[in-house]
């Protein structure tokens, strides 16, 4: 079989030298002027019927009878049929055509016209080799189906697979309309470092790299919080940007070291601010790009029509765990319904970690429907602001859907003294061990200082959204080129 492939690639590698020694060199063709693309002709077939158009695609097909050939191009939007005859093209080049191999890139002008059998085609009055491929793509009928093999050469899944190009259409447009939507609220699009001396913004570990012109070492940003939070402190009310970030963890079907995560920031607004304009993003890009708030994922329908549930995070416990942390009023109390319930938890942890232990071990999972969960202990909240009447908990909201955390969003604290006594809580568990804690960063402090008003703000994941409205089983499906293990290791 490996023979037989070998053979194949000499024979095309040979062709490409006999046009290049005929004068016929592809690789010199610098353009095609492309009038229409293969579902604008189908759907236009009463205004296009008998009119010269140009396409340029893939040949995906080729069946050549004598005199005449038939052959399918596969563009962007999809695959339109060809004709192209000896008597029309002419016999040089209709000799070249029938040398052309599936997978050659091509420009073909015709008119447009309807086969005996009713397909919309194209009669060619000139067919031109654009690129020769010179690699062999998967069989027709069994197409690709390897995913490691889809990763790792995703423009080979993309000409195969119509639903994954369908896919990343759909994500484009998906961003395209968050920005839409902000953008009409008044908001500003940024850009921050990636590059920072300081990672903060969330738990999580952080890649470390050198600059050599600083001789000083730099980390990938994991998360855009601080630096949009400067912008506010500047007099910039509504930001928000769109970007990747980088977290040294694992990977798994929802988790890739750098995915594209959104921060938005609101001054003169609160959580409750974040959770309307949630709700109304999420709504209208769903509607926009799938033209319904009704969406199925797994077999499973999540409706975005209908108001999202609220609960706090105490009464979320309560209600699928049967715990009340409003009865437990010391950490010794925390610990022992823990042991009994089967919590495993860290020294280090105090009751908030323990109740968020609960969260995750009892909840999670139920929270299917779009959901905000509400009020979180202070202890896992460093960056927020504590709720007036009960300080232990914070003005934050994680917005849930699927099971799945989907957006983190806070009354961020303005606080620069409180700020401070937060990062030093944060120091304290580097120190024990903790390679996800925040570490102090002076600068965002001094900003503090200067003084932020009362804001709102929310980290969407991208990916997440992505994969919900578009049905994708794992994160790897949602990003184009997702990190990989190399193959020789």
């Amino acid at each position: 079989m490996a023979e037989d492939i070998n053979q194949l690639l000499k024979v095309r590698r040979e062709k490409l030298q006999n046009l290049q020694e005929a004068g016929k060199d592809p690789f010199k063709i610098t353009k095609c002027d492309v009038t229409h693309h293969s579902m604008e002709i189908k759907n236009n077939y009463d205004e296009l019927e008998g009119k010269t158009v140009t396409i340029a695609g893939r040949m995906m097909f080729k069946r050549v009878m004598g005199k005449a050939s038939f052959c399918n191009t596969r563009d962007l939007e999809g695959d339109i049929q060809a004709y192209v005859a000896r008597d029309n093209i002419g016999e040089d080049s209709y000799k070249d055509f029938k040398k052309y191999d599936v997978g050659d890139l091509l420009c073909i002008t015709g008119e447009v016209f309807k086969t005996k059998t009713g397909e919309i085609s194209i009669h060619a009055s000139n067919v031109t080799l654009l690129s020769k491929s010179l690699q062999i793509l998967p069989e027709k009928f069994h197409g690709l189906t390897d995913t490691d093999v889809r990763y790792r050469q995703r423009y080979v899944d993309l000409i195969m697979n119509a639903e994954v190009k369908d896919t990343f259409i759909k994500r484009s447009r998906i961003i395209s309309t968050i920005r839409k939507y902000l953008d009409g609220e008044g908001f500003m699009e940024v850009e921050t470092p990636m590059l920072v001396a300081n990672a903060g913004g969330a738990a999580a570990r952080p890649f470390e790299t050198h600059f050599n012109a600083l001789d000083e070492d730099f980390k990938l940003r994991i998360s855009l919080e601080l630096y949009l939070k400067r912008l506010i402190v500047g007099g910039m009310e509504k930001v928000y940007e769109i970007g990747r970030v980088f977290r040294n963890e694992g990977l798994d079907t929802r988790h890739n070291p750098e995915f594209t995560l959104m921060e938005l920031y609101q001054a003169y607004t609160d959580y409750h601010g974040m959770m309307d304009l949630t709700e109304n993003l999420y709504r209208y890009v769903a509607q926009e790009v799938l033209g319904t708030t009704k969406i199925t994922y797994n077999g499973i329908e999540m409706d975005l029509g209908k108001p999202f549930e609220r609960l706090t995070m105490v009464d979320a416990v309560k209600k699928y765990a049967d715990v009340d942390f409003n009865e437990i009023s010391t950490l010794e109390e925390a610990q022992a319904i823990a042991k009994e319930k089967g919590i495993e938890y860290e020294p280090h942890h105090k009751k908030g970690d323990i109740l968020n232990l609960f969260f995750e071990e009892f909840v999670e999972e139920h929270l299917i429907q779009p959901t905000f969960i509400m009020d979180h202990p202070i202890e896992i909240s460093p960056l927020t602001k504590k709720k007036p009447d009960n300080p232990d908990y914070v003005e934050r909201f994680e917005f849930f859907m699927n099971g799945w955390e989907m957006a983190n969003a806070y009354s961020e604290l303005n606080d620069p003294i409180d700020q401070r006594e937060r990062f030093k809580a944060q120091e304290e568990l580097l120190a024990l061990g903790d390679e996800e804690a925040n570490t102090t960063d002076e600068d965002f402090l001094n900003a503090l200082e200067i003084g932020m008003p009362p804001t709102g703000g929310i980290g969407f994941g991208i990916d997440r959204m992505c994969m919900l409205l578009t049905d994708s089983a794992a994160i790897r499906d949602v990003l184009l080129f997702p990190t990989m293990k190399s193959i020789d290791k």
